[in-house]
């Protein structure tokens, strides 16, 4: 491709994790959206333009001409925690998700209608075994076989760029058969004294009471045999993965503050830069909503690694064979995630 910058859209955009990266890759962003109004507050306040609302409020055709589809489509209908909440509640997951299990399948339209020279998918790492793998299957054959796309696949830990064990699957695709290697990543990374805050205001210590409920429930599902509990960190350690109701009494990421006295919450600064955000990104909202956009983001510095490997392949020349580049890659092509179109799934080598 030429060498005039690459141009993306930005679907599902949440707060622009996805646009930082890839306009640091050289990218121009040319389009976003997202229905979540408080997300859209966040987006404007750093990027200068409103995101449109609800995708399905957007005619396919009026979307401008791109390169690169970039979505974090929604998670929940396919994590383990959105999974067993639903059930609980008697509700759908997946695919049958009315409300968010089948924008993905908006996505495959928008694909299909623009034909793009390559996409960047990001989901949660169940998404590989939703429904006994047939949801991932279903994914796979509609990206390859349906629309024609050469597909690679990786989960990738976020640890290695910052404090956090986060794992999410990443899908990138080419309209044409290109070779692409996802970028390695550092075994270890920085820890949580990287992020914190010196001063935090006393409101993001625990209360008594709440504290009291933590450890009497994690207490109480140990005894049960169950791993359910609050996670307790200090400055040497990495956190667990921040999710969107880290609002509702921070569990899973509490600070210590020594003997004596009760641990704190990440401020939502903290939780900024636990995903990697810039100094200077804006939190132009309220706690509660900066604690489930922050949640809810990709870690910027992941994305920026493979929008420069997207950008890269997308920059070389056709003529090198994709088998000869996954050859060459340090792990096994299995591991690799390679799908052409028409290849039918992977078979595991025995004793692996």
């Amino acid at each position: 491709m030429g060498r005039q910058p690459l141009r993306f859209v930005d679907l599902f955009c949440g707060i622009g994790g996805f646009r930082i990266a890839f306009e640091r890759a050289g990218c121009e962003c040319v389009f976003s959206c997202d229905r979540d109004k408080y997300c859209r507050q966040t987006y404007a306040a750093n990027f200068g333009e409103m995101p449109h609302g609800d995708i399905h409020e957007v005619a396919i055709a009026d979307i401008p001409p791109f390169d690169i589809l970039c979505a974090g489509f929604p998670c929940q209908p396919f994590s383990i925690a959105g999974v067993s909440k639903k059930s609980s509640l008697g509700r759908s997951h997946g695919f049958q998700d009315k409300d968010q299990g089948n924008l993905f399948f908006d996505l495959a339209a928008i694909l299909s209608h623009h034909r793009p020279a390559a996409f960047v998918l990001e989901n949660v790492k169940h998404l590989q075994r939703h429904d006994r793998g047939r949801t991932f299957e279903i994914i796979r054959r509609t990206l390859t076989e349906e629309l024609g796309y050469t597909l690679y696949h990786k989960v990738i830990d976020a640890r290695g760029v910052v404090p956090q064990h986060r794992e999410r699957i990443f899908l990138v695709g080419f309209r044409e058969p290109r070779s692409f290697l996802f970028p390695v990543f550092p075994a270890q990374g920085p820890t949580l004294d990287s992020i914190l805050e010196q001063d935090v205001p006393a409101k993001y210590t625990l209360s008594d009471h709440l504290w009291r409920y933590l450890q009497d429930y994690a207490a109480k599902h140990r005894a049960a045999g169950n791993g359910f509990g609050f996670g307790l960190v200090t400055g040497k350690d990495i956190a667990r993965t921040l999710s969107a109701r880290y609002y509702k009494d921070g569990s899973e990421i509490l600070v210590s503050q020594g003997p004596g006295k009760n641990p704190r919450r990440l401020t939502p600064r903290e939780c900024a830069r636990l995903m990697g955000f810039p100094e200077d990104f804006k939190i132009p909202v309220s706690d509660t909503q900066a604690y489930k956009q922050f949640g809810n983001s990709v870690v910027v510095p992941v994305v920026e690694r493979i929008a420069k490997s997207v950008v890269e392949a997308l920059r070389r020349p056709l003529a090198q064979p994709v088998e000869l580049a996954l050859a060459l890659h340090e792990e096994p092509a299995d591991e690799a995630g390679a799908y052409r179109p028409g290849a039918g799934p992977r078979r595991r080598k025995r004793n692996q």
